[in-house]
């Protein structure tokens, strides 16, 4: 149903069983998945990809241009995946010559007020507290929940099954698996209660507390705890992941609490 009070552009490309309420806005070049809701007063701009069952508050703007000084006009996108709930006030804005695209994945959450910049990368799974904002070009894997109030500096990534506490300041790399928090941030531990949520049972959560004990509380430097890591733990998905994303960073990765 598409309200008679509402606005949307000839070449809109909508799918089945889209709502779109009074007063929202749909512009020029952009596509809306099948059984979408489409909220009074939100506003879809030019180039946004949205995917199916989605849900768009009241007051959202999807795809507007950049914050970037650097934009100049490019064609680029913002792409919103499938079941995705895009909360009162929020913004995703679109990418820029530097990805050409931003991302924000399935079954995500970006509650009230929160802001996603340009050729920001959010995998599945991810909550984004109210009023959190991502600068440019932060990325987030599955399942990483950033709370409420929180700033993430541009450049950083957030690993899979993050929690990170609110009103965080967020710098530097946070890797996967852990709780952050304190200022500056800081490692907690690990996730274990999000872990068991997701399916990790007890042996594997285990394997995690102890690579990470490895490397932030064995007074070893992180050259030496990640090969202590490799040269003691058998190989598996979660270790291989944790020193690929140390050993990747480029801004540096959070340290334990003092």
């Amino acid at each position: 149903m598409i309200s008679s009070l509402a606005y949307v552009h000839p070449n809109a490309k909508l799918g089945e069983n889209v709502t779109v309420e009074p007063f929202a806005f749909i512009d020029d070049n952009v596509v809306i998945g099948d059984n979408t809701w489409v909220g009074p007063n939100s506003t879809i701009m030019y180039g946004a990809r949205i995917g199916k069952e989605c849900r768009i508050f009241p007051s959202a703007v999807v795809s507007a241009i950049p914050q970037d000084l650097k934009f100049n006009g490019e064609e680029t996108t913002a792409e919103i995946g499938d079941r995705t709930t895009i909360r009162e006030g929020t913004t995703v804005n679109r990418g820029t010559s530097s990805t050409g695209k931003t991302v924000v994945g399935s079954d995500c959450l970006l509650m009230a007020y929160s802001h996603v910049a340009h050729d920001c990368i959010l995998g599945n799974n991810v909550i984004i507290g109210n009023t959190t904002g991502l600068a440019g070009e932060v990325k987030v894997a599955d399942w990483a929940i950033i709370s409420g109030g929180s700033l993430v500096h541009q450049f950083v990534r957030i690993g899979a099954h993050v929690m990170a506490g609110g009103g965080a300041r967020i710098r530097i790399d946070v890797p996967p698996y852990v709780l952050a928090d304190r200022e500056p941030l800081s490692y907690m531990g690990v996730n274990k209660i999000g872990l068991s949520r997701r399916g990790f049972d007890q042996e594997k959560i285990n394997e995690i507390h102890e690579i990470y004990r490895v490397i932030y509380l064995s007074k070893k430097n992180l050259t030496q705890a990640l090969e202590t890591v490799k040269n003691e733990f058998e190989p598996s998905r979660e270790r291989d992941h944790i020193i690929d994303f140390f050993n990747s960073s480029e801004r540096g990765v959070i340290r334990a609490r003092v």
